[in-house]
């Protein structure tokens, strides 16, 4: 069994690439288009899971903070 590798941008671009030159769609719903998807989807997702898990408690606790310090009070 092989190890899945995540995709890169450098690897959708060059998929893309290739796709193009050889005259393949490369549009909506296509494979190159599907792997630039999941390129930017992997660059922009946090590393690890304790990140995911440690970054929506910070924000959480920030946004709640944040709501209290800045709230008006109602008359």
């Amino acid at each position: 069994m092989t190890k899945a590798r995540t995709m890169s941008p450098s690897d959708a671009s060059r998929i893309q690439s290739s796709q193009a030159k050889a005259g393949n769609e490369t549009g909506k719903g296509s494979f190159p288009s599907r792997a630039q998807s999941g390129a930017a989807k992997n660059t922009n997702a946090p590393s690890t899971p304790a990140a995911k898990t440690a970054g929506a408690a910070s924000t959480r606790s920030s946004a709640a903070a944040g709501a209290k310090v800045g709230a008006s009070p109602k008359k």
